[in-house]
């Protein structure tokens, strides 16, 4: 079990005697570089809207009538000005609407996880706050601040707790780092970024796992309850 430092960027370093142990199980597995792949594309795929479409000849309109007379012309015989050769015709073998959803068994969504952030854990580049920032009111300066305390990587995947309200208004505007809930934390986001950054909240609920069974409830920050009352 690996043991990092937990982090105070408020107040400049890490705090005294704080440590966060990193489970072996989740953090120091072997990264299997296929399962990743196949996860990794199986969710941009996922992505994809799959509305696109095109009209063959038969769904364009006009071109009922032969533009010409069969022969006697020396020209190739038409019988619609709406054959793919025309301009204004239709499209040959062109996309039309279809779903790109890949099968992926949630065993090997949790496996790949388990291997990106493994990868991220043994290059250092995990790393425990206390939180982002302090205070009763969002603070983006002071958000950015404590997070370049804490490593100076280009992109940053910051982790916070559904219930930190201060810390998702403070950081949501920045723009080299995504922010994610425990729950949604995904090999993609994992593998696309620099670094992770977890608050101590946040690590805590991640490594916990999801609540299940009849006491699950779900829960949501008081800015989407509003927004969903105001539409």
């Amino acid at each position: 079990m690996t043991t990092i430092e937990l982090k105070d960027p408020a107040g400049g370093g890490s705090v005294s005697g704080g440590t966060v142990e990193l489970p072996a199980e989740i953090f120091d597995v072997q990264a299997n570089v296929p399962l990743m792949h196949q996860v990794v594309v199986a969710q941009q795929a996922a992505a994809r809207q799959g509305t696109h479409d095109t009209k063959t000849r038969g769904e364009v309109s006009g071109g009922g009538k032969k533009p010409y007379r069969q022969k006697g012309t020396g020209r190739a015989r038409q019988g619609s000005t709406r054959a793919p050769q025309f301009a204004g015709g239709g499209t040959v073998h062109g996309p039309t609407p279809r779903d790109y959803t890949q099968r992926t068994p949630k065993k090997m969504k949790a496996a790949a996880l388990r291997g990106a952030l493994s990868d991220r854990a043994r290059a250092g580049q995990v790393h425990v706050i206390t939180e982002l920032v302090s205070g009763e009111k969002p603070n983006t300066k002071e958000a950015k601040k404590a997070l370049a305390a804490v490593t100076q990587a280009k992109r940053l995947l910051v982790v916070l707790h559904r219930e930190d309200e201060q810390g998702w208004l403070s950081a949501r505007n920045l723009p080299n780092v995504h922010l994610i809930n425990p729950d949604q934390l995904n090999t993609y986001d994992v593998l696309v970024n620099d670094d992770v950054v977890f608050t101590k909240a946040a690590y805590d609920a991640f490594i916990a796992g999801p609540v299940k069974g009849k006491a699950a409830k779900a829960s949501a920050r008081a800015s989407e309850v509003e927004g969903s009352e105001a539409q």
